[in-house]
Formats: structure tokens, C-alpha cells, sequence
């Protein structure tokens, strides 16, 4: 759960406007950049924030809870965007099996070799936010939603389950789906700018049965890693992937790979155009005092 949504509840108990002004500063934060994460158009996500905050004003003295806030935010600014959003320019133009998700041979031994190069380090923390936040759009929507509300906005299983309606076993499916995706379209992104700051050509996979071809126990591996990384496997499992993972250069590179784009996931922030912020602020701290039971003086 983030930090802001537990502060901002605190500071909705007070009636001071200062502390009011700051938790609505959270709210707008929080709110804006979950948008932005989830459909891409700084329009769509200016237009969710007001409208849904300005309509959560009534409600948001009602819950103490922070959990039970951010169930209820996250439901309401995901219902909101979603019904007005626009597509994407990343978005895919069709959903990949999970096989394609996962490295072949060529693959595996190019994860071998960029691990020794590391070509995130020929970009700026910018440039690396930009491309996340493409490879993110290039996530299909079911997907995406579970990753941004799980791995960015940092939301436990359960509470993501809420969220959208789901089991919590189809959202461990889907997460790990997601980041399968994310990984993969970061991964390219940044091979092809590294490439075009090197005036190099990056190299093109090849594409044959052969290429397909990766040892089975290693495609088994890759296809449990999410409930690996997240301490979800048996003793006895998570013993025998760790085994099997230790003694596998190419395994190795992968999860690295992968627990690097659930990390860069984890700290990805997008921020609202400054000006707007103070004039939408002001409104919301006053409304809000205003609906605030006036207290009753004592004989």
C-alpha cells in the first residue's frame, strides 16, 4: 500500500486546513499517476483526478481505514478512466501466448551477454521512466491493470482481487503474465535506443523451430518465476528452483533481467503539470471543510 494513501488518512481526521490542503495533495498524487499509468493520455488522467476526487469529497471522511480507502480509490478512479480512455499508441495489437513471453535459446544467450554490457547504463533515469512507462502501455489492458495496481501502486494480491472483481489465484496468473509483457517490451526498448545512441543496428532474432527450442526443467522455471520471486512455492519447490536456478547462467540472467523490470515497476512515478494542482487543491480542501460536521459548543 502506498505511503501517501495511510498519511493522507491521517490528515483527513484533522479539521485544520493545512493538513487538509496536504492530504488532498496526496490524493491528486495518487490518483493522477494511476491513471497515467493505466491509460497513457495526460488529458484522460487530469479529467479521472478532478472528477473523481471531486466526487469522493462526501465519502472520504467516512473511512478511517487506510486499506479500505485505497480498495475504494483504486475502484473508483479505475472505473472512471476506464470508461473514458483512449487507446494506447503502445497498445498491443493482439495478445501473445505465453510461450512468446518467454526467452528461446537466441534469447537467452543475448540476456547472457547484455548482463556483461548492461546497456541501461548508457540511459538516463528519464529516458528509462519514458520507455517503462511505453512498455507498460504496450501491457493489454486485463494485464496491465493487475501489474500497475500490484507491482507500481503496490497493492497486495487480495486487495487487487477486490479491485477488479477477480480471484486472487487469476490475479497471481495474470500478474505474472504482465511482467512476462513488461519485461520483454523494456528489454527491446532499451536495446533499440542504446543502439541508435551507438548508431549501431540492433541485432534482429532469428526466427526458427530451432531458436523455439529451451531446456524443459528452464521453461518450467520461467513459467513458476512470479510465484517464486514472490515467496508463493512450497519449501520443497522453491528449493528445487532454487537449486536448478543457482546452476543455470541463463536462468540466472533471466530472473535478473525480470526482477530488475518488477523493480523499475516499484519506483516508476508520473507527475501531474504543477499549475493545475494548487487552483483543483484549493477547491477540495475548502469543499471539503465545508462538509465537515461543525462541532457543537458545550453549556
Amino acid at each position: 500500500m502506498r505511503p501517501d494513501l495511510v498519511k493522507a488518512i491521517q490528515l483527513l481526521r484533522s479539521d485544520d486546513a493545512d493538513s487538509i490542503n496536504e492530504a488532498m495533495r496526496l490524493l491528486q498524487g495518487t490518483v493522477y499517476s494511476f491513471s497515467m499509468k493505466v491509460c497513457g493520455h495526460a488529458e484522460d488522467a487530469e479529467d479521472t483526478m478532478q472528477d473523481v476526487l471531486v466526487r469522493s469529497l462526501p465519502h472520504l471522511a467516512k473511512i478511517t481505514d487506510p486499506k479500505a480507502l485505497t480498495v475504494w480509490l483504486y475502484t473508483v478512479t479505475r472505473n472512471r478512466c476506464w470508461r473514458s480512455r483512449r487507446k494506447p499508441i503502445h497498445a498491443p495489437k493482439q495478445t501473445l501466448p505465453l510461450d512468446d513471453l518467454m526467452p528461446n535459446e537466441m534469447e537467452l544467450e543475448e540476456l547472457l551477454h547484455e548482463a556483461q554490457m548492461d546497456p541501461e547504463r548508457q540511459l538516463l533515469a528519464g529516458e528509462q521512466n519514458q520507455l517503462l512507462h511505453r512498455a507498460i502501455l504496450s501491457v493489454p489492458p486485463e494485464l496491465r491493470l493487475v501489474l500497475v495496481l500490484h507491482d507500481v501502486e503496490d497493492l497486495d494480491t487480495e486487495q487487487v482481487a477486490q479491485v477488479l472483481g477477480l480471484l486472487p489465484g487469476t490475479v497471481r496468473v495474470r500478474l505474472h503474465r504482465a511482467r512476462l509483457y513488461v519485461r520483454k517490451a523494456m528489454a527491446e526498448l532499451v536495446v533499440r535506443v542504446s543502439a541508435t545512441k551507438s548508431s549501431a543496428q540492433p541485432a534482429k532474432a532469428k526466427r526458427s523451430k530451432a531458436s523455439k527450442n529451451r531446456p524443459a526443467q528452464c521453461k518450467e522455471i520461467f513459467s513458476n518465476l512470479s510465484e517464486y520471486l514472490d515467496d508463493r512455492l512450497s519449501p520443497s519447490q522453491g528449493e528445487q528452483m532454487r537449486r536448478h536456478i543457482e546452476a543455470c547462467p541463463a536462468c540466472i540472467a533471466f530472473i535478473t533481467n525480470l526482477r530488475h523490470a518488477i523493480d523499475r515497476c516499484r519506483n516508476l512515478e508520473l507527475g501531474c503539470e504543477p499549475d493545475l494542482l494548487p487552483r483543483l487543491r484549493a477547491v477540495l480542501t475548502k469543499e471539503y471543510l465545508r462538509m465537515l460536521p461543525v462541532p457543537t459548543l458545550q453549556k
